[in-house]
């Protein structure tokens, strides 16, 4: 019984994403709430059906079967009811069964992908729907990942939908000359995705792991059609490639966060940084440069541990024109430490105390960082200061850890 869940769970998150895109390609994504409603009810029927006989020879096509008869049914169902009852309100036409041919899937989660990044809907409702209907994860773990509550993240999906209704949303592909615009948002969004996973604030490390699973998949997608494989979309696919190689060592078995400093070099994924060097060798056959490119270059040079003067050198030289193409305080911040590396500690102190980010615990680790050599008293206040902000107890035992490092001789 345990493998039979486990299997279903599984199936749920590779094939619910797929049936519903599906669906509401073929009957509109005003449904897109129906779709999700005869999946579910799909994947019910499953989980009591082969609790009694066992899991199908082929349970994916036995899923794809079931959902077809439902569909069909429900619209045939509904045709009769308002042809009959209601003859002024229109159904979709129910000719065709869904088809879910390899092809057709791919090419339905592309453009449902393209629909729920519609710069109508807002960026943290444009994830929660990608995680939902593009990811297949349940609402309990949508509301873990956003360290919310299902109530909360219900009220959010539902007005989210809503908008897509609103707006008259479809489910294709934009005109050639509107791609380019569009894809930046798809690109955001999938970027905050795996943001979202890998420097999640929830304990959960599968979660964490297969957010940023999720969004590597879809960035793949994204590559394999001639539209959407541009230079910024195997940046950001390289970035992604560079970061998920380290993931397995950035943690303990309890969960506890190691730094890059102290990561066992053995653990990280060397097929996934071969995968990332071919696609960032791919992003450089464009005449622009993004913020992709250069945090992909960036997250490239932290795949090489050794700790040398090019490294640095050039990390910093990407810092800066990061900071010129898109500013932020954790890029300033990240930057002033690649001076430290560079430069030394008194020539960060002097930019990085400019920056004032008073509320980042992340800020005060740095200054403490660089504090250490020349003053322990200031080195202990700004790591004191930073164990304070510390909004997890992982964060918090690596602070105190520096704590305790500085009373040693």
């Amino acid at each position: 019984m345990e493998r039979e869940n486990r299997s279903l769970k599984e199936l749920f998150q590779q094939e619910f994403s797929k049936m519903v895109a599906v669906i509401s390609k073929q009957f509109g994504l005003q449904h897109i709430e129906l779709a999700e409603d005869i999946v579910s009810e799909t994947f019910l029927l499953a989980a009591e059906t082969w609790g009694m006989k066992g899991i199908p020879e082929n349970p994916t096509a036995w899923l794809y079967v079931v959902a077809k008869q439902k569909t069909l049914y429900h619209f045939r169902r509904t045709k009769i009811y308002e042809e009959k009852v209601v003859p002024e309100l229109a159904v979709p036409s129910v000719e065709d069964e869904p088809d879910f041919s390899t092809q057709n899937i791919r090419d339905s989660q592309l453009q449902m992908l393209f629909a729920i990044c519609t710069p109508a809907i807002a960026s943290e409702a444009q994830i929660g729907l990608a995680l939902r209907i593009l990811c297949g994860f349940g609402i309990d773990e949508i509301a873990e990942a956003f360290l919310s509550n299902k109530e909360t993240i219900n009220k959010r999906l539902f007005r989210a939908k809503e908008k897509l209704r609103e707006e008259k949303i479809k489910m294709e592909l934009p005109p050639e000359n509107e791609i380019a615009s569009r894809l930046d948002n798809v690109l955001h969004i999938l970027y905050l995705l795996f943001t979202e996973g890998y420097y999640s604030k929830t304990q959960n490390a599968i979660l964490r792991k297969d957010l940023c699973l999720e969004a590597l998949r879809l960035c793949l997608m994204l590559t394999e059609y001639k539209s959407t494989d541009e230079p910024q979309t195997n940046a950001l696919l390289a970035l992604m490639c560079f970061h998920a190689s380290r993931f397995n060592a950035r943690q303990t078995s309890e969960d506890a966060l190691i730094l890059y400093e102290d990561q066992n070099e053995a653990l990280w994924d060397q097929a996934l940084i071969q995968q990332g060097v071919y696609f960032l060798e791919r992003s450089v056959q464009g005449e622009e440069i993004t913020s992709y490119h250069l945090e992909a270059r960036i997250a490239y040079w932290h795949c090489l541990k050794e700790d040398s003067p090019e490294k640095w050198e050039d990390i910093l030289y990407l810092y800066n024109q990061l900071l010129t193409i898109n500013y932020s305080p954790s890029v300033a911040l990240n930057r002033a430490f690649a001076l430290y590396k560079v430069h030394g500690a008194p020539a960060a102190l002097k930019e990085a105390e400019q920056l004032r980010l008073e509320h980042s615990h992340f800020y005060f680790i740095l200054l403490g960082e660089l504090y250490k050599a020349i003053d322990v008293n200031k080195a202990k206040s700004n790591f004191e200061r930073a164990w304070s902000l510390a909004k997890t107890e992982t964060e918090k035992e690596n602070i105190q850890q520096k704590i305790n490092n500085l009373a040693q001789p």
